[in-house]
């Protein structure tokens, strides 16, 4: 049987048609930049001596942030992930906890002026809340609850908490209760402003807890990748509209 050629025309269709369900991506630019405050803020089931305070990477919040890097990348969104050990950090500042989120805004600082690409914030840790507090099953998977938290001591601050109201909407209507919600803290509640001056775009996620384990904190961060990277493509449509 002969191997014929299809038509220029029919080339370009095909082409054209290939381009139009291409999934869409940042072209390897970074739009999202993960970071972790606390990172030392670590998973008891995730080492082997039971510890819920941990500098190995593979146990601790950052183990989780790679998680999430990936999945956001799966779906086209550029990321940068700082792994930066903030604990080791205020050590050598002789620093106490206190101080973390103070550690943490140089390197943020840093990624933003270096990657102009990056436009969302994300600080990732995980909750102290007990596993019945964290943990929910939703269609036969259990999953880690995420809460949201948005500091008001900055000018602005309303940008951050509708985007955290937005996501905390969308997470639920896809994954009833994954949520626990949103809170706005002040300078009385806590550090009051999270590095959240740095960008409108700022996001405190907690991430599951300290009982929760490594599948249902991989649930979560695939379901919150989802529901994230849908936001972002249809923010991104409007915009090109625009």
């Amino acid at each position: 049987m002969k191997m014929t050629e299809p038509t220029d025309e029919n080339k370009q269709i095909l082409k054209e048609n290939e381009e139009k369900h291409k999934a869409p991506n940042t072209n390897g630019k970074p739009v999202v930049h993960i970071y972790h405050s606390h990172s030392y803020e670590a998973f008891k089931s995730l080492s082997k001596d039971g510890t819920y305070n941990s500098s190995n990477p593979e146990t601790n919040i950052i183990a989780i942030g790679d998680l999430l890097k990936r999945d956001l990348e799966e779906r086209g969104i550029g990321v940068s992930h700082d792994t930066s050990n903030i604990g080791e950090k205020l050590k050598s500042k002789n620093w106490g906890t206190g101080k973390a989120y103070i550690a943490a805004r140089e390197n943020v600082i840093d990624a933003i002026s270096n990657n102009k690409s990056i436009q969302y914030l994300i600080d990732m840790h995980r909750d102290s809340q007990p596993k019945k507090v964290t943990t929910i099953e939703i269609n036969g998977k259990q999953y880690g609850r995420l809460f949201l938290v948005v500091g008001k001591e900055h000018p602005g601050y309303e940008k951050n908490l509708v985007l955290a109201e937005s996501m905390h909407n969308k997470i639920n209507e896809k994954y009833p209760d994954l949520c626990r919600g949103v809170i706005i803290k002040d300078k009385n509640e806590g550090n009051g402003v999270y590095n959240q001056d740095l960008s409108n775009k700022s996001l405190l996620i907690e991430m599951g807890g300290i009982d929760n384990n490594l599948q249902e904190l991989i649930n979560t961060s695939e379901a919150f990748a989802e529901v994230f990277s849908e936001m972002y493509w249809e923010n991104e449509k409007v915009n090109t509209v625009n």
